[in-house]
């Protein structure tokens, strides 16, 4: 009997190690110093919850997160949990990488508190929960009311028409530009956002899988943009330009137009006078419709975690009311709750321009083709090589349109003959 308690003891307290030594790897993608310090404090809150358990936080550059995640990923070096973009969730979830979350959703108390575009885009994959959101990103307008008065521009564009004359208006300025224009890392939102209003159709497919990218409204798009950067109406160095470029070219007064998501409020509103700036809604295209393009992130699980109770426990804290609002109001999204727009926080100004946009019928909020297994390498690597030979006149914007539309087609036909 001795032996048997002193068997059950040992066993006991080599759970009890076991448990003291659980450390959960979570990898942060969309990188800044100060999003990785409000990650580390709702981590803390975790770790104080859960005594014995540690998080190792593994925070990944953006312009390099894709391929440097991937080559971990290829080296067997896994997290538990994960910052996951809405881009690559068709290429972990098909491959079977992420555990569903549906268990957890089913007894979360929090669950039916989301908004419903949340749980949807959560499911985006085999409508099934791959990824909880935690936010949204949703394209506005800012723009630079000095610089438009310097220029003669009296009120703020609201077409592509005048979008156009007025950053022209703004590029003959000594220095000074119409259009921050991101031709680098992130960069594809802007092309498919004026291709789609310039198309007046935001369907990026035929029923048979083929591409619209070269029908002729895109196709216009697409050499609309070309054009803007061609007659120097964007900064010439802007071909490289990721998103701290952009937003730092806006707020240093280079240029006078910036179509980004709340996340770029954060940077604009510590360094700029609330009185000279704004935000309104992407200017429309000729069919009177525009399509601002709304991404998301959100909290993935590797199917591969010894633990997965803790991993579901740590996006819980980080989805959770307290957890989400805190993390959205520090990384500029707008959070997953239906409440959130009833805080003091998003109710002011500076967040006037999306909330018109998401009321108004003509402005449609787009999701890029995520579904596709193909559309993370399309959008962080084949999309930026072929967009910036375009502007720097290596390829034709016909050929850039081509180029898209076939990569594209090739990827749909392989999406339907799976359905």
């Amino acid at each position: 009997m001795k032996t048997m308690m002193t068997t059950v003891l040992v066993a006991t307290l080599m759970a009890g190690s076991a448990m003291a030594d659980t450390t959960l790897k979570l990898v942060e993608v969309i990188t800044s110093p100060e999003r990785t310090e409000t990650l580390k404090s709702i981590v803390g809150k975790f770790e104080a919850e859960n005594p014995g358990t540690k998080v190792e936080i593994i925070s990944l550059p953006w312009n390099e997160a894709f391929q440097k995640f991937a080559t971990m990923v290829s080296a067997g070096d896994k997290p538990d949990v994960m910052e996951m973009p809405d881009t690559w969730l068709s290429l972990y979830a098909n491959n079977g990488m992420l555990e569903s979350l549906e268990p957890y959703l089913a007894k979360w108390e929090h669950t039916k508190e989301l908004t419903p575009r949340a749980l949807e885009l959560g499911r985006d994959v085999k409508k099934t929960a791959y990824m909880l959101p935690y936010g949204f990103y949703l394209r506005a307008m800012f723009y630079n009311k000095k610089l438009l008065a310097d220029a003669g521009v009296k009120t703020p564009p609201k077409t592509m028409e005048e979008f156009t004359k007025a950053s022209e208006a703004v590029s003959k300025l000594p220095g000074k530009y119409g259009y921050c224009m991101r031709g680098g890392a992130g960069g594809l939102n802007g092309w498919m956002i004026f291709a789609a209003s310039m198309a007046g159709d935001n369907k990026y497919f035929k029923e048979d899988g083929t591409s619209t990218m070269n029908s002729e409204g895109w196709a216009k798009g697409i050499e609309w943009m070309v054009d803007l950067y061609k007659k120097g109406y964007a900064p010439k160095d802007s071909v490289n330009w990721g998103f701290n470029e952009v937003v730092a070219g806006f707020y240093s007064g280079t240029c006078a137009f910036l179509d980004q998501d709340p996340d770029a409020l954060i940077a604009i509103a510590e360094r700029m006078k609330k009185e000279d700036f704004g935000v309104i809604p992407l200017p429309k295209g000729p069919a009177g419709k525009s399509y601002p393009t709304i991404g998301y992130a959100g909290w993935s699980m590797f199917s591969s975690t010894k633990s997965k109770d803790l991993s579901w426990k740590l996006i819980a804290t980080l989805e959770g009311k307290e957890g989400n609002l805190e993390w959205n109001k520090k990384i500029g999204a707008l959070p997953a709750y239906s409440s959130a727009e009833k805080d003091p926080f998003y109710a002011g100004d500076q967040f006037k321009g999306w909330f018109e946009e998401l009321a108004d019928p003509n402005t449609v909020p787009t999701v890029m083709p995520t579904y596709l297994e193909e559309f993370a390498l399309f959008k962080d690597s084949i999309a930026i090589k072929t967009s910036q030979q375009a502007l720097l006149g290596d390829i034709t914007a016909k050929q850039l349109a081509d180029q898209w539309a076939a990569y594209l087609t090739k990827a749909q036909q392989k999406f339907l003959t799976k359905k």
